[in-house]
C-alpha cells in the first residue's frame, strides 16, 4: 500500500484511533453492561515453555509488535529464539465458546488483575458503569500512575489484541519530528511498506462505507467535519474488511458488529496472532512462554546475561522462578514495561552502566477523548462497527487529529465520540521508588491541557456550526474531557539517547530495545505501524552486524 493511499487526502494521522475503537466500544459496553456468567478462559494444553537453567542464543521479553518482528527475522536468519510473555496465550475458548469476552459484557477475561472494570467511559447518562469482576490475568491492563492511566494489552500479541487496528503511516513531512535520527527515505521506501505488508493493512471500500448501516455514525462525523471546513480522511486498518461485509450481510459470525474490540476480537481482526506470530510459529525456531514475567537481567560471569523469570498463574501468583542465561536480550515489553524494567535494573545495580537517559522522554501521544450531543435529525445508528475507519485532520493548523470513534451501545445515542491524537509537547520520566519497591512516573494531569486546547480547535468549531454541545456525562459528572488516560504510551528508552541509533543499549553489548520505548512520546498518528517499521529497520541492521 502506498504512502499516499495510507494518508489519503493529506490525512496525517488517520490512525490515532487505534484504541479509540476500543474506547468507543467501552462506552457502549458500559451503557448496556449486560450481566453474563463469567466465562473463564480455559487453560490451554500444556505446551513447552522455557526451562529453568536453559542457555539460549536470544531471549525476547514481550510478544507485541517490536518483539514479534525481532523474533521472526531472527528465526528466519536461523537463530533459535525464546520469547517470554507476562500475559496469557489467548488460544483456548472459554465456557461460552469464545476466546475473548464482549465489550458490553466484561467478565474475568477483561482486565489484568483487577476486581473492578476501569472503562475509559466510566459513566453513561450520569450512571457509573464499571462493575465487579473476578481477579484474573485478563487481556487489558489499566495501569495507574500519578496523573494518568495507561491502557495496555496483556497476552501473546500484546497491544494488537486490544487496539482498534488503526494502521497509519505518518505523513512524510511529520517524520523528522518523530524520529529525527532515522533516515526517512529508508523508512518510507523500505520499512514502512514492509511493516504494512507484514501487518496485513487494508482500507475500507468507500462505496460500502457510504451505504452500510454500521458506519452511519462515521458518516455523520464526516458530514459535520466537512461542514466546518475540516478534511475527513479514511484510515487504514488491519481488520478483514471482506469479513465485515459478511457480518453485515448475516453470512458470518458477527465480531466487529457484535461489539468486540476492547477485550479482544474473536474473528475479523488481524492481530499479531494471525500475522507475525503465525509466521514465527511456522519457523519452528521460536518457543513462546506465556505467563512468564522477567524480574532481573544481569551480566553472566561466563558471558551473556542471567535472566530471572517468574512463572505466574491466572491469579497473578508466582508458581515457579526460573533462571536462564541468554547471549542476547531484546527488551520488547512495551513502552511502559521496558522502561519500568530498565529503570529498576539501573537503579538497583543490576545494570548500573545503563546511561542517564533511561526512563526519560515518555509521552502519551497526545491522547484525549470527548463526546458531542447531536440533534435528533442526526442519528448515529444503533448498530455501530467497533473498528474506526476515518478521522478529522487538523494537525497542521491546530495540532490535532480526531478519530471518529464508535459508541456501540446497541441503542441510538444521538452522540458522536472521538479520540484525539495531539501534538502535546509534555514528557515524563520513570524513576525508581526504593521505599515502595516500584517504578513511578511523574506525569501530571495538568499536562493534558495542551491536548484539550488542540482538540478544541476542531470541536468548538463543529459545535458552533452545528448548534450542538459537548457530552458531560461520559467521564464523570459534568466532565467534558477524558484527560487521565492514554492508549498510546511511547518513550522511556529513546532511540539514539538511551540506545544507539539501532536500539543497542549503551553500556552493555548484546542488550537491545526494540519496541515503542524507543519513540519519544509522539508519532502524530496511531503508533503501531511506526513501531513495527522501526523494529524491521533495527533488526535488519542487528542481524547483519551483531550475529
Amino acid at each position: 500500500m502506498s504512502d499516499s493511499t495510507m494518508n489519503g487526502n493529506g490525512s496525517e494521522g488517520v490512525s490515532r484511533r487505534r484504541f479509540i475503537a476500543g474506547t468507543g466500544s467501552i462506552l457502549g459496553a458500559v451503557a448496556l453492561s449486560a450481566q453474563v456468567t463469567p466465562a473463564r478462559a480455559a487453560a490451554a494444553p500444556a505446551a513447552a515453555t522455557i526451562d529453568n537453567g536453559a542457555r539460549v542464543p536470544v531471549l525476547v521479553i514481550g510478544t507485541g509488535y517490536g518483539g514479534s518482528v525481532a523474533a521472526l527475522r531472527l528465526a528466519q536468519a536461523g537463530v533459535s529464539v525464546q520469547m517470554v510473555e507476562m500475559g496469557m496465550a489467548w488460544d483456548t475458548p472459554g465456557s461460552d465458546g469464545k476466546i475473548f469476552c464482549n465489550t458490553t459484557a466484561p467478565d474475568n477475561r477483561s482486565y489484568w488483575l483487577r476486581t473492578k472494570t476501569k472503562q475509559p467511559l466510566s459513566n453513561f447518562f450520569g450512571i457509573p458503569i464499571d462493575k465487579s469482576i473476578p481477579r484474573y490475568t485478563g487481556i487489558l491492563d489499566a495501569e495507574d500512575f500519578s496523573g494518568i492511566t495507561v491502557y495496555q494489552g496483556r497476552g501473546v500479541g500484546g497491544g494488537s489484541l486490544v487496539n482498534g487496528g488503526m494502521a497509519v503511516t505518518p505523513k512524510r513531512e511529520n517524520f523528522g519530528a518523530i524520529l529525527p535520527s532515522v533516515n526517512a527515505d529508508e523508512m518510507y521506501n523500505t520499512y514502512y511498506p514492509r511493516a504494512n505488508a507484514g501487518l496485513g493493512v487494508g482500507t475500507i471500500d468507500p462505496a460500502w462505507f457510504d451505504t452500510t448501516d454500521c458506519y452511519q455514525y462515521a458518516r455523520v462525523g464526516r458530514k459535520q467535519a466537512q461542514r466546518s471546513g475540516f478534511p475527513f480522511v479514511f484510515v487504514p486498518d488491519v481488520y478483514d474488511w471482506d469479513y465485515m461485509k459478511q457480518e453485515a450481510a448475516g453470512t458470518a459470525t458477527k465480531s466487529a458488529l457484535a461489539g468486540e474490540i476492547l477485550y479482544g476480537n474473536n474473528y475479523g481482526k488481524k492481530s499479531l496472532q494471525k500475522t507475525y506470530i503465525a509466521q514465527i510459529k511456522a519457523t519452528g525456531r521460536v518457543t513462546i512462554s506465556p505467563q512468564h514475567k522477567v524480574t532481573s537481567v544481569t551480566p553472566a560471569s561466563g558471558g551473556g546475561y542471567t535472566v530471572v523469570i517468574d512463572q505466574i498463574n491466572t491469579s497473578g501468583d508466582t508458581t515457579a522462578t526460573k533462571t536462564v542465561t541468554a547471549d542476547k536480550v531484546f527488551f520488547a515489553a512495551g513502552s511502559v514495561g521496558t522502561s519500568k524494567l530498565l529503570t529498576k535494573l539501573k537503579a538497583t545495580g543490576a545494570l548500573p552502566n545503563l546511561n542517564s537517559e533511561i526512563g526519560k522522554g515518555w509521552g502519551d501521544n497526545g491522547n484525549v477523548m470527548c463526546g458531542r450531543a447531536n440533534h435528533i435529525w442526526d442519528p448515529t445508528g444503533a448498530l455501530q462497527a467497533t473498528i474506526p475507519c476515518g478521522g478529522i485532520d487538523n494537525w497542521a493548523a491546530g495540532g490535532a487529529f480526531a478519530e471518529v470513534a464508535p459508541l456501540p451501545t446497541g441503542i441510538e445515542t444521538f452522540a458522536s465520540f472521538y479520540l484525539s491524537i495531539t501534538k502535546n509537547p509534555n514528557r515524563a520520566t520513570f524513576t525508581w521508588n526504593a521505599a515502595a519497591g516500584r517504578v513511578d512516573l511523574n506525569w501530571q494531569t495538568a499536562w493534558k491541557q495542551p491536548s484539550i486546547d488542540m482538540a478544541k480547535t476542531i470541536f468548538d468549531k463543529i459545535n458552533a456550526k452545528e448548534g450542538t454541545i459537548y457530552r458531560t456525562d461520559l467521564f464523570g459528572v459534568y466532565k467534558v474531557w477524558n484527560d487521565t488516560l492514554t492508549y498510546h504510551p511511547l518513550g522511556g528508552a529513546v532511540l539514539n539517547k538511551a540506545t544507539d541509533n539501532y536500539g543497542r543499549l549503551h553500556g552493555y553489548s548484546g542488550l537491545y530495545v526494540i519496541d515503542g520505548a524507543l519513540i519519544p512520546g509522539n508519532t502524530s498518528v496511531n503508533p503501531f505501524v511506526t513501531i513495527t517499521a522501526l523494529a524491521e529497520r533495527n533488526i535488519e541492521k542487528i542481524i547483519a552486524t551483531d550475529l
